[in-house]
């Protein structure tokens, strides 16, 4: 017992000593920091570690979604409670995953399942005016920038396709995408312009 409880603390402490971390700063045409940027690290070995969120929602409240953006790993489950006096009518007609749930108020009995990676726009068919984001990703490794910094912790050492994306970025356009070696040791840094965001 003894023996497996010393093997197992050598593992763990191995893998933390083999973890490294990321900073990446945003900035736009102008050179201002950029806030709610979606940064995300893509490689085969990320993939393999991905596992569905727990507790996913995207609410709505005062005739809107919230959080406004919403990122999930590949496979995740995520409900729609309804907050509001209103009945809303949730949609979107995204290719990573079409979906209606007809006009309702407080939550669904069943959450909608977002198994294909990619940006999934939300709508409502009551009120036009409601806007959201879910993007699917497939990797543990993401996070939102605050101020044109994003900082990503315990990020194996490996080469990875850093991936970037912004709700004013053109409609239908891509994350961005630029390789990026994360070191044994340290922090790796990068820069990334978002160009043509729309307030």
């Amino acid at each position: 017992m003894k023996i497996a409880a010393a093997c197992l603390f050598a593992l763990v402490f191995a893998s933390a000593a083999m973890a490294s971390g990321v900073h990446v700063q945003l900035q736009d045409d102008a050179g201002h920091p950029v806030s709610d940027a979606v940064v995300f690290l893509e490689s085969p070995e990320a993939a393999r570690l991905v596992k569905p969120l727990v507790g996913a929602q995207v609410a709505q409240e005062h005739k809107q979604f919230v959080p406004q953006v919403s990122v999930v790993t590949r496979g995740t489950e995520v409900s729609f409670p309804n907050h509001d006096k209103v009945r809303h009518q949730v949609y979107s007609f995204s290719p990573a995953k079409k979906f209606e749930l007809k006009l309702y108020a407080g939550t669904p009995a069943n959450p909608v399942l977002f198994d294909q990676t990619g940006v999934v726009v939300l709508g409502c068919n009551i009120h036009d005016s409601m806007v959201g984001w879910v993007l699917v990703v497939d990797t543990p490794y993401f996070g939102s920038s605050r101020a044109g910094e994003v900082r990503l912790d315990n990020v194996p050492p490996g080469t990875y396709h850093l991936r970037t994306w912004h709700a004013g970025l053109p409609v239908g356009a891509p994350a961005l995408d630029q390789a990026l070696v994360v070191p044994a040791e340290g922090v790796a840094q990068a820069a990334v312009r978002l160009s043509g965001l729309t307030p």
